[in-house]
């Protein structure tokens, strides 16, 4: 996508109290993706569609071509793409794909831990003491990942459980017989 078509989506979309998180443009598709703090609602991105369709009509990205237009909020694993993303996620589980040729892993998935103008630094499990630092330039993709809550730990083991309820099935029996010879 070229600049100035960039610069048009992000000003249109900032005029409506949005952020432009990503857009792109593939053959047959132009993908813009919004939020705002609090999150984007579906009245909010409808408006966005309908400004963007106007911009790009008039501003044609596929010019005598046919193509679709998805507007649609980050949902709960984001595109990470420019620094300022990457600043706003810091903390949160990250994934990252780097451009081929680079050293190490190219597939690395690590807790957000300090970001600065020029990269960003992943740790957890196999990168090393003090994670492992990547430069915006060796980032072929970065996004978000979403973590399912633990579930509550249950009160007791299932052991347990079943020799509780033996205990209380092995009592009424105990009842039943008293309650039988009297």
């Amino acid at each position: 996508m070229d600049d100035e078509l960039l610069v048009l989506l992000a000003s249109t979309i900032g005029a409506l109290g949005l952020e432009m998180v990503d857009a792109e443009v593939r053959v047959g598709l132009v993908r813009v993706v919004v939020d705002r703090a609090g999150g984007a609602d579906v009245d909010s991105i409808a408006e966005a569609t309908r400004a963007v369709s106007a911009l790009l009509d008039a501003h044609d990205p596929q010019p005598g071509r046919r193509y679709t237009l998805e507007v649609s909020s980050p949902g709960v694993e984001r595109p990470l793409r420019a620094p300022r993303q990457f600043a706003k996620a810091l903390g949160e589980v990250v994934t990252v794909r780097t451009v081929t040729g680079g050293q190490g892993e190219r597939r690395v998935k690590g807790r957000l831990a300090s970001v600065d103008e020029d990269g960003f630094v992943l740790e957890g499990q196999g990168l090393g003491e003090g994670g492992r630092r990547f430069s915006y330039d060796e980032v072929e993709r970065a996004r978000t990942v979403f973590e399912w809550p633990a579930p509550p730990a249950p009160s007791g083991t299932r052991r347990s459980a079943t020799k509780q309820r033996g205990v209380l099935a092995q009592g009424k029996v105990n009842d039943a017989k008293r309650m039988a010879t009297r």
